[in-house]
């Protein structure tokens, strides 16, 4: 996986449907067509470039965890491929680091001994595609308020009493005040069956309360699949 390729491929999936789709456009087709190309082409192709350096240090890094890995063996492993595949997809379709991170230990850990079920895995990825980098970093902390304070270098403050609220707004600054926001994340973490059941966010509770840990058995194992440990 040393040799990657640089030059531009002569037909690049993405581009090939978009031009189908404008070409599909009566008397705006020809226009729409080239400002496809100028405002796409070069984004899709650093995108694709990024993604499959990516690709090849999962490669390698499974061959020094697995013992006796091959490419080969890898080829046939037919939930890798199908990971891989759909996970690629929606790394074209995304820029932030948190997603991009989430799909790259996808693909390791789907590969690793002891990889969740392969229907779970397809749940994980659609996950991972719908979720924001919000829901993700709330649905983490929430799983271990403490060991999330303390690995992203957070002050873990001596709360006498508050609410959930209270640490997630301490945790991520830029939702202060920002209620509606974050109730409405927790709500659709909670109907994806990631976090517990219950109106919590706002009850007040002493410390041990504010800091336990507020996630299913689903969620770790979600969290784990998505976290390049």
């Amino acid at each position: 996986m040393d040799n990657l390729p640089t030059n531009k491929s002569s037909g690049d999936a993405a581009q090939q449907i978009g031009k189908a789709v404008l070409s599909a456009v009566p008397i705006a087709g020809g226009p729409l067509a080239v400002l496809f190309e100028n405002i796409f082409t070069a984004p899709l192709e650093k995108r694709k470039q990024a993604w499959l350096e990516q690709l090849a240090g999962v490669i390698n890094e499974l061959q020094t965890r697995v013992e006796d890995l091959t490419p080969e063996k890898l080829s046939e492993n037919e939930a890798f491929i199908t990971v891989t595949l759909q996970a690629s997809q929606i790394a074209l379709r995304n820029h932030q680091s948190e997603k991009l991170n989430a799909l790259r230990a996808a693909i390791l850990h789907s590969a690793l001994p002891n990889a969740p079920e392969e229907n779970l895995q397809q749940i994980f990825l659609r996950l991972i595609d719908q979720l924001t980098p919000w829901h993700l970093g709330i649905l983490a902390m929430l799983h271990d308020p403490v060991h999330w304070m303390l690995k992203n270098e957070i002050s873990n403050p001596n709360w006498g009493m508050g609410g959930v609220s209270t640490v997630i707004e301490h945790c991520f600054p830029q939702l202060k005040g920002q209620r509606e926001l974050y109730d409405h994340i927790v709500r659709e973490l909670q109907a994806e069956s990631l976090i517990m059941q219950g109106n919590f966010l706002h009850v007040t509770m002493s410390r041990t309360g504010m800091i336990d840990s507020r996630t299913t058995k689903i969620a770790a194992t979600f969290l784990h699949f998505i976290t390049d440990d």
